[in-house]
């Protein structure tokens, strides 16, 4: 079995992908732990963490966390989401023993100095001031916030910069200790790696690790809303959505497909007809996110404010159609697109990783690929429009846009073209 699973008594779970053939593996550690964990006092402290469990351990400085792995050949790096937060290193195969010691020294023994918290506190606000600067980026906040009003799923990863300059160490390792818990901690492995070895070395680098007492996320309530920032750029940005399906959902895999269907490349319905056909923008696409709880089905396009007018109801006739003709063709390449993209992530050691630890945090076990193929399989094109009916028809919407917003249509008349 190339993936095997191991429960430690503190309730951290160990999961490997052995692919001996490699000469490299990719090690990290998940927690549970991401924005859609914070208190309203907290907004950003996830990502703040992120930032500060490299500056500094009980036994290493920033530095040398750094120039322990840069020196083997390694990298570290970690990424903050809504629902989890990853640490996570490259190396090669002799060397994970030591990626699993760094990872383990700075999710315990991180010291959060006050010196060290103010520096990193003034490169986050020039991150949150660069990510306003950037509309193509700034507008999925906006779209998020739209879609769940005042609630913690709906608030930015990067946080404020009133709520990031408020944080104390001692606000840092509160939240670490209330979140940082073994049941929701996955170390997971992939490439040449032992899983055996990485079992035990867990087992003693995370023995002080509280086994459980993480409280639950606040659940979430899709709202949708209407939020325009006028501003004088080239292009408008803008985003329209509607609430999609949870990881959970018996609509999640058809909601995907969907999501590919309509504008999910150059093939796609979306980019053939508003782009190829009539010219109205550069780029335009649909996505599909999913949290544990809840999902947004929404479709992205930047243009010119005088192509707004005509853009907008050329979308929302598309998705309109896309609950009266899909046809098997479609559904069989998007199917083959999404298989072709599996097989391709299991021979990338980071991707396995990731992909093993967040399967095991959302659904408890990490997921065979067989068992996946086969949920993707078993959808056709009556499911997929039976789902598109679903989500898009009588939907309350959210809209979002950031530029010249004169021509983007009045939320009324959005959610009345959403009334087929």
């Amino acid at each position: 079995m190339p993936v095997r699973s191991t429960t430690l008594d503190n309730g951290m779970t160990v999961i490997t992908h052995s692919m001996p053939s490699l000469e490299s593996a990719s090690v990290g550690v998940w927690a549970k732990a991401g924005s859609r964990c914070e208190t309203e006092q907290e907004h950003g402290i996830s990502h703040l963490l992120e930032h500060m469990a490299f500056k500094g351990t009980e036994t290493r400085s920033s530095r040398q966390i750094a120039e322990e792995i840069e020196t083997v050949g390694g990298d570290v790096n970690a990424a903050t989401s809504v629902e989890n937060t990853g640490y996570f290193s490259r190396i090669l195969k002799e060397d994970v023993g030591l990626a699993a010691d760094i990872l383990s020294d700075i999710l315990q023994n991180s010291l959060f100095s006050a010196e060290e918290l103010q520096r990193e506190k003034h490169v986050i606000v020039q991150e949150i001031g660069a990510s306003h600067d950037a509309p193509d980026d700034y507008v999925y906040d906006l779209f998020q916030g739209a879609a769940y009003q005042d609630q913690p799923i709906g608030r930015s990863i990067l946080g404020t910069v009133e709520s990031v300059e408020s944080f104390t160490p001692e606000a840092i390792r509160a939240y670490m200790e209330r979140t940082y818990v073994g049941d929701s901690m996955v170390m997971a492995a992939a490439g040449n790696v032992n899983h055996d070895q990485l079992v035990d070395i867990a087992a003693k680098k995370f023995d002080g690790l509280k086994a459980t007492g993480a409280p639950d996320p606040v659940e979430a309530n899709y709202v949708g809303g209407d939020i325009r920032l006028q501003r004088d750029h080239e292009q408008a940005h803008v985003l329209i959505g509607v609430e999609g399906r949870a990881y959970h959902s018996d609509g999640f895999y058809a909601s995907q497909i969907l999501a590919s269907i309509l504008g999910g490349g150059m093939s796609s319905r979306l980019f053939q007809e508003v782009r190829e056909k009539r010219g109205l923008c550069y780029s335009i696409y649909s996505f599909h996110w999913a949290f544990a709880d809840s999902g947004i089905f929404g479709v992205s396009a930047a243009t010119g404010d005088d192509d707004l007018a005509e853009l907008i109801p050329v979308v929302l006739d598309e998705l309109k159609n896309a609950t009266l003709n899909i046809t098997e063709d479609e559904v069989v390449r998007v199917r083959n697109q999404i298989r072709a993209g599996l097989l391709m992530s299991l021979e990338r050691p980071s991707s396995r990783a990731g992909q093993l630890a967040r399967q095991q945090l959302l659904w408890g076990r990490p997921i065979p690929l067989e068992e996946t193929v086969e949920r993707i399989n078993n959808i056709d094109a009556g499911r997929v429009m039976e789902v598109a009916e679903q989500l898009f028809n009588g939907a309350k919407p959210v809209v979002a846009g950031i530029g010249p917003m004169s021509n983007l249509a009045e939320y009324d008349r959005i959610e009345s073209q959403l009334k087929f």
